[in-house]
């Protein structure tokens, strides 16, 4: 009776296990009693709320340690099959009974892009890799400097560095005090924001500004457009448009005065400044403000390369003394090792040559593209070209819409912007930044393919 006994034991430890010859150790067993009870589960033969079979029961009845049974509960109560209940021992939860989550379906495969005449990235021939390479290399020489965290405000000798070039390029004249680094223009949002509570509303020029906006509205503020009637007012002068139109001068000097009698805070994101061809420079806010009522932004990304993350921004001396009483409390989001090599680079005047030579390909490549553009849709076309920037406006005669259009282009292997739609006509922005000017003019080919598709 007794062998009967041990042999049916034997056979339904081999039935729930499927013992083979070359099982390894007791790392397998759990394994084998965690998919055993798993799959009771999961089947409903063990339903929600009924009582697993304590550790020293399983055990004897399976004839393994209790240790190899716990490995084993362990991993079902961490997947979420079983819950332990104290001095009780552990249930089976309703995993079972919920509904999996739908499978996204898999989006159809598209060809790959050609021609990206969207992209606002660089072009490969833009930046000396090889010199900045070097300057990488000098900063990561810095040992005992690199084994401390970066200052809250931004390397010293850094800030001293911009404090000078904004003054020679920019005519701004400040204190490397009053200069806040950061890994780009959203991370000098999240530390400003604090600091202009009592502001509550701010204005952008269009609903574009996605993640100036995004930082503002989580803080609180009640975010408009072109309502210059609000707390803060955020401007891009020499980028008020995709197509790189300038904010004039007397413009400028208006908003200035309306601001100062309405008590508002301007923010003057510098973008693509230095990227100005059919026009002498415009004075900045900040500087005909005097530096009050303006925080000017400015960055690095399209002058060296989207990756490098640094920006700056430069308080005006009531927001820089807040923020001081502040500063220990935020940590630093640029890298360190970049601060350093970008601040010899400044001084050793590479960022200004590197200025100069983008001036010069990124004006050539416009006037390339913009010949093209001409040449490929003759007179049907309307064209809209600022003094600065690496894009212009095409406005086209189509019927379709801006969603049929791109699908249409894409599937062809070219990638687009709309700017606009209108029942005859689409305004599609054309960028010339990162694409060769070899293939502007199969890009171009390819897109009136597409309209007169249409």
């Amino acid at each position: 009776m007794i062998n009967q006994q041990s042999a049916a034991k034997e056979k339904k430890k081999n039935q729930i296990f499927h013992f083979s010859q070359n099982t390894d150790g007791p790392e397998l067993l759990y394994l084998q009693v965690y998919h055993h009870y798993r799959n009771l589960i999961t089947a409903r033969k063990l339903l929600p709320g009924s009582r697993m079979p304590s550790l020293r029961k399983c055990s004897q009845e399976l004839q393994l340690s209790r240790t190899t049974v716990e490995n084993a509960y362990l991993q079902l109560a961490a997947e979420g099959y079983i819950i332990s209940k104290a001095q009780s021992g552990y249930y089976v939860t309703d995993i079972a009974t919920k509904e999996p989550l739908p499978r996204q379906t898999e989006k159809p495969s598209l060809p790959p892009c050609r021609y990206d005449l969207s992209s606002s990235g660089v072009d490969r021939e833009s930046f000396r890799f090889d010199l900045w390479q070097r300057y990488l290399k000098s900063a990561l020489r810095q040992n005992q400097r690199l084994l401390t965290y970066g200052e809250p405000q931004g390397e010293a000798d850094f800030r001293q560095a911009l404090s000078d070039y904004v003054y020679q390029k920019r005519n701004i004249a400040c204190s490397p005090d009053d200069i806040v680094v950061g890994a780009g223009v959203q991370s000098l949002l999240q530390i400003l924001c604090p600091l202009i509570r009592d502001k509550k509303t701010v204005s952008f020029p269009t609903p574009s500004f996605i993640q100036g906006s995004t930082v503002f509205s989580d803080f609180g503020f009640q975010v408009r457009y072109r309502n210059k009637d609000s707390g803060v007012i955020y401007v891009s002068p020499a980028h008020m448009t995709k197509w790189g139109e300038i904010m004039p001068v007397s413009r400028r000097l208006e908003l200035i005065r309306y601001a100062a009698e309405h008590k508002s805070l301007i923010i003057e994101d510098d973008f693509e400044n230095e990227f100005v061809y059919l026009q002498k420079p415009t004075p900045s806010l900040f500087s005909l403000s005097g530096g009050h009522d303006v925080v000017y932004i400015g960055s690095f990304s399209r002058l060296l390369l989207p990756s490098i993350r640094v920006s700056f921004m430069i308080l005006p001396p009531g927001l820089s003394e807040t923020y001081r009483k502040k500063s220990e409390y935020y940590n630093q989001t640029a890298s360190k090792a970049e601060q350093i090599a970008l601040c010899q680079f400044i001084r050793d005047g590479h960022l200004s040559a590197q200025t100069r030579r983008l001036k010069r390909l990124y004006s050539a490549k416009l006037k390339e593209l913009l010949a093209t553009v001409r040449e490929t849709f003759g007179t049907d076309c309307s064209i809209q070209i600022g003094a600065a920037g690496t894009s212009l406006a095409l406005t086209l005669p189509c019927q379709a819409d801006g969603a049929s259009v791109k699908k249409a282009a894409r599937l062809l292997g070219l990638r687009l912007t709309v700017l606009k739609e209108d029942p005859s006509a689409i305004t599609l922005l054309l960028s010339c930044s990162s694409m060769p000017t070899g293939d502007f003019r199969p890009a171009c080919g390819l897109l009136k393919q597409v309209i007169d598709s249409f």
